[in-house]
């Protein structure tokens, strides 16, 4: 899998982009890492567990943290920060970020939530 090259912390953007080394480059909204973390908060611990997470239009990132040489911790100004991003996950989700993005949306309405908070 691709590597990142370098990662940007755009703060006033609410904006991370990530370049990787395959040439692929992506800018990802603070709202979208937030709502796809890895976290067992979002993702539950099984395939089935999967929650929609509602109110996080205006959520910002504060830091990053480098995990080792695979991955990084992102913290979010909600006090999120137990998400591990590994290059892997970054990649796949700048892949199919248009797509996830449609399915974030469609799953609030059919909720009954909303983006803000």
């Amino acid at each position: 899998m691709p590597t990142p090259t370098e990662l940007r912390l755009k703060r006033a953007d609410r904006r991370l982009e990530v370049d990787f080394d395959d040439g692929s480059r992506f800018a990802f909204p603070a709202e979208f890492l937030r709502v796809e973390s890895p976290s067992a908060e979002v993702q539950g611990h099984g395939p089935n567990e999967r929650r929609t997470v509602p109110g996080k239009r205006d959520v910002g990132i504060l830091a990053l943290e480098p995990v080792g040489h695979y991955a990084v911790r992102i913290l979010f100004d909600d006090r999120h920060d137990t998400g591990i991003f590994s290059w892997d996950y970054l990649h796949m989700l700048g892949r199919e970020q248009q797509d996830r993005w449609r399915a974030y949306i469609t799953a609030l309405a059919a909720q009954g939530l909303s983006r803000d908070g």
